[in-house]
């Protein structure tokens, strides 16, 4: 059995370093008036810093070595020297501030054990302190690409929490490797217009002798700007701005884009039946909450429906680009996994409730179906069953949540058949969208699930039968109601 001694040697270690003898190294740190010389050995500073072990081979020749670390102060080095010879550091007794210098100094002398001990102390122990002192922190992590968890850690906060950031510090302080972590994010909590006015004046920032308006820059300070921002231009979701927003806002700055860009930009407001590139980027995922509860659908695919609904964008073939409209709260009435996939089940839920979402979920796929009902669901004869009427209904079809690219978006051309009521029945949009039992028992659960176009402009999927895995019926609420 190995007894292991650690208290002890680190204790001895310690002692050892506070010695007057035996040592053959000399550290000069700091800068006046702080400075101050201190007593080392070479064989420890070289086994426990790769940075010491760099500059003890490259002076072999040099017996009596004398190093200077100007950038680190003495207080700041003692610390460090305790952690090298005796493996201890004891945060309570150090200011927050003073261990993000500790975090610096370890990076410098290569110290990654410690480096990644000190992050994972202050987020797990200290994150309050950190947001309310982030500037300091953020300023910090970025000095060096080897704290990429407390870089992590403050990009989230910003991502999350980006007014509390921008409302408090001086956003164009930012480090450009800073900016762009942020800013790449997909989950990045601001409207697309305002992370580019940020952009915009985090640049003219660098550049004092540039007025605002673009109008009075030359080509040369186009150039400059242009320049200066071009890690940035390629991480703005130009698509995601509306019509108005473009025109105010991004044509004044035209020639900061690159040209097909800014044509494609163009063409998708002006021909929105034009064909996509592949390379567009999506718009960010906002978190808003009590829009709606879906075990099927996201926000992206609810803000396309939502704009749908009101007829906007429906013939654009970029309206999966642009920015969350969700004008409308979705009310769960329904959730097969949860109430049951029987047409009895939906007709005690959903029927008289107008104004109705169908999302279901197809079996062995990620496929995406459902329909608009904006009239109400009701049980009609179970033999005979009846239609209903409307202009305003449609079809749809995703090819998986995260693939809404790709929809297909389908309007009823013969409104007196554009819905179906029957007792045995389910949300039923004709046979172009149906959910029904092959007999008259409505508390069994649906057998046939299909869609074969009758009623509705498009089909929207090749084949005519599928199997639901779950389906939800949510009736929309105006959120301003």
């Amino acid at each position: 059995m190995a007894n292991r001694f650690f208290s002890r040697l680190s204790q001895n270690y310690i002692e050892i370093l506070d010695a007057e003898e035996y040592y053959d190294v000399t550290i000069e740190v700091g800068k006046d008036p702080d400075v101050k010389v201190f007593r080392a050995h070479m064989i420890i500073l070289c086994y426990r810093s790769p940075y010491f072990r760099r500059i003890f081979a490259s002076n072999k020749k040099d017996v009596s070595s004398h190093i200077k670390l100007s950038s680190i102060s003495p207080d700041i080095f003692l610390i460090i020297l305790k952690y090298i010879y005796g493996g201890i550091i004891s945060l309570d007794e150090n200011e927050i501030s003073e261990i993000l210098k500790v975090l610096i100094a370890a990076d410098e002398l290569l110290l990654q054990e410690l480096i990644d001990y000190l992050q994972e102390y202050l987020i797990e122990n200290k994150s309050e302190w950190i947001e309310q002192n982030f500037e300091l922190t953020l300023k910090t992590s970025f000095q060096t690409n080897s704290l990429l968890e407390l870089q992590k850690f403050c990009t989230d906060f910003m991502a999350k929490s980006p007014e509390k950031v921008f409302n408090s510090l001086d956003f164009t302080s930012l480090p450009e490797n800073s900016l762009v972590s942020l800013i790449k994010r997909d989950d990045l909590q601001m409207k697309e217009v305002e992370i580019w006015e940020h952009v915009l004046k985090w640049g003219l920032e660098k550049h004092s002798t540039l007025l605002p308006d673009p109008v009075t820059w030359s080509d040369e300070d186009f150039k400059v700007m242009k320049d200066t921002l071009q890690h940035c231009l390629p991480l703005i979701r130009f698509f995601s701005l509306s019509s108005e927003d473009f025109i105010q806002k991004i044509r004044p700055y035209k020639k900061l884009l690159r040209t097909k860009l800014y044509e494609e930009l163009l063409n998708s407001y002006l021909n929105p039946n034009s064909e996509p590139s592949d390379d567009i980027l999506l718009p960010r995922y906002r978190n808003i909450d009590g829009i709606i509860d879906s075990k099927i659908v996201d926000l992206n695919i609810v803000s396309l429906i939502s704009r749908w609904i009101d007829k906007i964008d429906i013939k654009s073939n970029f309206a999966y680009t642009r920015e969350f409209y969700l004008p409308y709260k979705f009310k769960l009435l329904l959730r097969g996994s949860r109430d049951g996939f029987t047409p009895k089940k939906f007709h005690e839920l959903c029927d008289f409730i107008p104004h109705t979402v169908t999302f279901i979920k197809v079996k062995g796929t990620d496929e995406i179906l459902g329909g608009y009902n904006p009239l109400t669901w009701k049980c009609s004869n179970p033999f005979g069953g009846e239609f209903g009427k409307t202009k305003d209904s449609f079809i749809f079809s995703f090819k998986s949540k995260e693939n809404f690219k790709d929809s297909i978006l389908s309007h009823v051309k013969d409104i007196n058949k554009s819905l179906f009521y029957c007792d045995g029945y389910g949300p039923t949009f004709n046979f172009d969208l149906c959910l029904r039992v092959n007999d008259n028992d409505n508390s069994q659960k649906y057998d046939i699930c299909q869609c074969k176009q009758v009623s509705y402009e498009k089909k929207i999927r090749d084949e005519e039968y599928f199997k639901g895995k779950d389906y939800e019926v949510f009736q929309i609420i105006n959120r301003e109601a």
